[in-house]
């Protein structure tokens, strides 16, 4: 099971399907719960990335799936996550990378791609004005406190908040460790993200319907020469949709 150490000590998982190729390797991040089997294997993307040939790598992020699960939320937040995908690309000799993150892991690859000049084409899905406005994912839906007191109820049937309660149920799925994903949800990033140094070229992926990806022409702009591309789908859906894998095939495989 290929794992590494995180600076901080954590074990962090990933997987990698090699090609020689003449484009970069690809960089998957997860989203928030999930990990990179549900993320990206399962919905198809992996397969359709290495059908055309490409190299591609996925993590699973501190919390979540195989990697290390510690319940303290100092070790937890999107810049550490970042810090630990710098790590992996020093680790596997990465010199230029493809960089596609959905949600929590969007967050990830737009605070990766600000400070690391390794990468040359992101993809962002599953977010939207939230990143200009709070920097991080869209709390306004669903508080942090709202994940927290989910993640923490004995019984699922007492949880108050319906959007809280339907990723509870996603944790359950998973078999995910309630504590540990309750100790992300209190660190999450909420600082501004100097979104105008971002040049590379950059794709924003929104679900339709994906409520926590509302308004995501504003990210677009706020991204120098980003493209906006919005599909079926809600916020737990539109990575399963045909259009967002061909969308993202489509952007990533342009040399």
């Amino acid at each position: 099971m290929p794992t590494f150490q995180a600076t901080d000590g954590v074990e962090i998982y990933y997987q990698r399907w090699e090609a020689e190729s003449a484009l970069p390797p690809v960089l998957l991040h997860h989203g928030f719960i999930a990990n990179g089997l549900t993320n990206w294997v399962l919905p198809g993307v992996v397969d359709a990335l290495t059908a055309a040939g490409r190299d591609v790598v996925a993590i699973d992020a501190r919390g979540h799936g195989r990697s290390g699960k510690p319940h303290d939320p100092s070790y937890y937040g999107e810049s550490r996550m970042a810090a630990d995908v710098a790590t992996l690309l020093d680790l596997l000799g990465i010199k230029t990378v493809d960089v596609a993150g959905y949600s929590m892991g969007a967050i990830v690859s737009l605070l990766l791609t600000t400070r690391d000049t390794r990468v040359r084409r992101l993809v962002i899905g599953g977010v939207g004005s939230a990143v200009v406005e709070l920097g991080g994912v869209d709390t306004r839906v669903i508080p942090a406190g709202d994940f927290r007191e989910a993640f923490e109820a004995a019984d699922p049937k007492t949880i108050a908040s319906p959007a809280a309660a339907g990723f509870r149920s996603f944790v359950d799925a998973v078999g995910g460790d309630r504590v540990a994903l309750a100790a992300q949800a209190a660190a999450l990033h909420a600082a501004p993200i100097p979104l105008d140094t971002i040049t590379v070229p950059t794709l924003v992926l929104a679900g339709r319907d994906d409520a926590l990806a509302t308004r995501p022409e504003l990210l677009a702009k706020a991204i120098p020469g980003a493209r906006l591309a919005v599909i079926d789908g809600d916020h737990l859906g539109a990575v399963r949709v045909p259009a967002f894998t061909a969308e993202l095939l489509t952007f990533l495989n342009t040399p």
